[in-house]
């Protein structure tokens, strides 16, 4: 069976049914070793990494979410001296990608991130991957001009590339249990096509363990697919496991297993096969050593230094704050693998 589904894969003839199959096999190291195939197939050995720092603008955020535990927990809002420190710091032990977002609120509109955005590209070389398409929606709301219209003054003013984040489960019955005033998939979806029409690329993610299915988890990765097939502007796809530290879903919600873990991004290998050739592992949400092992089973990448990430330390991601090249190339070449360095859109540095 796992031979037919290489080759299906490669082919991109991989059916919803079959993923559903595939991830309630009791044969679950085939699916790991098929994936790991694929893998070695699309993208050979190398294991990819970008040094780059998150800055959370603001915690103050309208948008309440059920999963979030970032929102509101400091009451802080940083200014553009504080991010220009902040971005220098980062430069300084050699970032390349500084990831600017934050929390939702009404006064953040187009002037405000253009004027940030311009002030930052004016005063330091450094790529830009920036907001969400949630920021995006709420800002073209709060200013009354379309989301195209925002993204192209956005792009205008020096954003480099797009977050895929916002998209948790891209299933509005889900959605609206864990993020029901958040944008709807189909707000998120036109959102990333404007951003990729307009030239900017964008990343695409998935929560999952949190109240949805594997059904609904399949579902958002051939949407995500879909997309891709269409527009041709995403740059990986990175799953996140849900973390239920000091927020209200956490109290219902028991969160991914390791095995999950492990499934999800083999299942993503599978499906997304040489459409969205990267695959990254999340090891601020995974830890370490159930990182090296998702490197095993169909993932690439291993996202970024991450000198800062105050939303997953908040909600319980106990694996500190940066990983330093230093400790990456080891755990890379513990495993078989190649080191190497990227940019945010996946040149090699």
């Amino acid at each position: 069976m796992f031979e037919e589904i290489y080759n299906k894969s490669l082919d991109n003839e991989i059916t919803k049914e079959d993923a559903l199959h595939l991830v309630r096999s009791a044969n679950q190291f085939e699916l790991f070793d098929t994936a790991d195939k694929l893998r070695q197939e699309i993208v050979g050995d190398k294991v990819t990494y970008v040094v780059n720092k998150a800055i959370d603008i603001t915690d103050y955020c309208m948008i309440g979410c059920k999963f979030c535990s970032f929102r509101n927990h400091e009451n802080y809002r940083m200014s553009s001296e504080e991010i220009s420190d902040s971005i220098i710091q980062a430069k300084e032990i050699g970032a390349t990608e500084i990831c600017l977002f934050g929390g939702i609120t009404p006064t953040m509109d187009i002037d405000y991130y253009c004027d940030l955005i311009q002030e930052i590209k004016d005063n330091h070389d450094i790529c830009l991957h920036a907001l969400s398409p949630a920021e995006v929606f709420q800002t073209a709301k709060n200013s009354n001009i379309t989301t195209f219209e925002a993204l192209k003054r956005l792009k205008n003013a020096g954003m480099d590339t797009m977050t895929g984040a916002s998209a948790e489960i891209l299933v509005d019955s889900v959605r609206e249990q864990i993020c029901p005033n958040k944008l709807k998939t189909s707000e998120w979806s036109r959102v990333v096509k404007e951003a990729h029409e307009l030239g900017i690329p964008t990343t695409s993610t998935i929560m999952y363990g949190s109240v949805e299915t594997w059904e609904d988890r399949i579902e958002h990765i051939f949407l995500l697919k879909e997309i891709q097939e269409e527009t041709k502007g995403f740059t990986e796809f990175v799953p996140m496991t849900f973390l239920g530290d000091n927020n209200e879903l956490g109290k219902i919600s028991r969160g991914a297993t390791g095995i999950e873990d492990l499934k999800i991004h083999a299942i993503s290998r599978i499906i997304l096969s040489n459409v969205i050739p990267n695959i990254q592992v999340s090891w601020v949400k995974l830890g370490l050593r159930l990182t090296q092992i998702a490197l095993t089973c169909g993932a690439n990448d291993i996202g970024g230094t991450m000198i800062e990430d105050k939303i997953s330390t908040a909600a319980g991601g106990g694996y500190g704050g940066y990983l330093p090249v230093e400790k990456i190339i080891p755990l890379i070449e513990d495993i078989g693998r190649i080191p190497q360095e990227r940019s945010t859109k996946y040149e090699y540095l």
